[in-house]
């Protein structure tokens, strides 16, 4: 498949990027290419492919929960510009 330069502006303008015309003549070949690669992959024959859920072979892993420990309450607080009553003290945003 062939794209033509008024397709590149076309795109280019839904995309809101300007291109100077030797760019446009780099993302025309670039298009076309990437379009000729999935014709080629139309072709293929999927009728016995299984849907895959998950690129990889594994399926919800998680770890345990393990209690670890963390800084102090005290020690982090100090560590903010602001601090109330044991909390972070941030300016309001809604009003």
């Amino acid at each position: 498949m062939d794209f033509g330069i008024k397709e590149i502006e076309h795109i280019a303008n839904l995309s809101r990027i300007a291109l100077t015309n030797e760019e446009k003549k780099i993302f025309k070949k670039q298009l076309t290419n990437i379009l000729d690669y999935i014709e080629k992959l139309n072709e293929l024959d999927t009728d016995e492919v299984q849907p895959m859920a998950y690129a990889t072979s594994l399926k919800n892993v998680f770890r345990e929960d393990e209690l670890k420990s963390s800084f102090a309450r005290q020690e982090i607080l100090e560590l903010s510009p602001s601090s109330t009553d044991g909390f972070f003290k941030v300016p309001k945003v809604i009003e």
